[in-house]
């Protein structure tokens, strides 16, 4: 038996899970090289495998820490906060890199792209099609997470688990939309600089919609086996902070690229 802690903070115990996730992304990066110099995927798989498998005994193990052996204290829960914060403001900060690097060829392009925007040959999105429903989706997707943080306040557990499901579906049909436009494309990521900001920019928004479609899923889990109360329900707040984060992204982009820059 494990002595009493006599402070607030959240000594964590010795955990493989850093290790594998270490060996896990660096044979996806190592996998990717192979496949973009040798045209094989098997060791991207591996590193996905590897990483997935990670990350479900990872969370497992924060989730046992959290709901059952009651480690997240006021002090912990305050510390994951403001972590969560500071993620958040990294990652606006990576999208201001893309809308840099946007702006500074579009507002004055070059002679090597013709001297206009979007340059020779590139046949732009309509941003009223695809782009404007989209922005629809997004904009009622970050209704239904409100709406399930409220329902969660107010300890109302099926309109939580409706409202949380209608997100998680948003969510999936922004990204089949989204693989769709791509699709139907007429430029790629090689097509000057205005494909290379392009794909770069909706790509990685398109990542993230992803991993906070997986985030508010695994929440939707967690709440129907009950591991969410009225006052401790950090990790669903977490996936809303990051959720609204990748709403205001997307509205940028749509204004700035769709909008604009077409």
């Amino acid at each position: 038996m494990k002595p009493h802690s006599n402070h607030p903070y959240h000594l964590v115990d010795p955990s493989p899970w850093p290790l594998t996730a270490s060996i896990g992304a660096m044979t996806i990066t190592s996998g990717m090289v192979v496949w973009f110099h040798m045209n094989e995927m098997y060791l991207f798989w591996i590193g996905m495998t590897i990483l997935m498998l990670t990350m479900m005994q990872w969370w497992r193990d924060v989730t046992r820490e959290s709901t059952y052996q009651g480690k997240h204290t006021t002090k912990v829960v305050a510390g994951l906060k403001l972590g969560m914060i500071l993620f958040i403001i990294s990652e606006v900060f990576f999208f201001i890199s893309f809308f840099w690097g946007f702006f500074h060829s579009s507002l004055a392009p070059t002679v090597e792209i013709g001297m206009i925007w979007p340059p020779k040959g590139i046949n732009t999105f309509n941003p009223m099609e695809i782009p404007l429903l989209n922005t629809m989706i997004l904009l009622c997707s970050g209704i239904t997470v409100t709406w399930a943080h409220h329902s969660l306040m107010s300890n109302n557990y099926s309109q939580t688990t409706q409202s949380l499901l209608l997100t998680v579906m948003l969510g999936i049909y922004f990204t089949i939309l989204q693989g769709y436009e791509y699709m139907e494309s007429s430029f790629c990521i090689s097509d000057s600089v205005y494909g290379s900001c392009f794909f770069m920019a909706t790509g990685f928004h398109g990542l993230h919609v992803i991993i906070g479609t997986l985030f508010l899923a695994i929440c939707l889990m967690r709440h129907t086996m009950n591991h969410f109360s009225k006052s401790h329900h950090l990790g669903f707040e977490m996936a809303a902070w990051y959720w609204h984060f990748v709403d205001v992204v997307w509205l940028f982009l749509y204004i700035s690229i769709y909008w604009w820059g077409s």
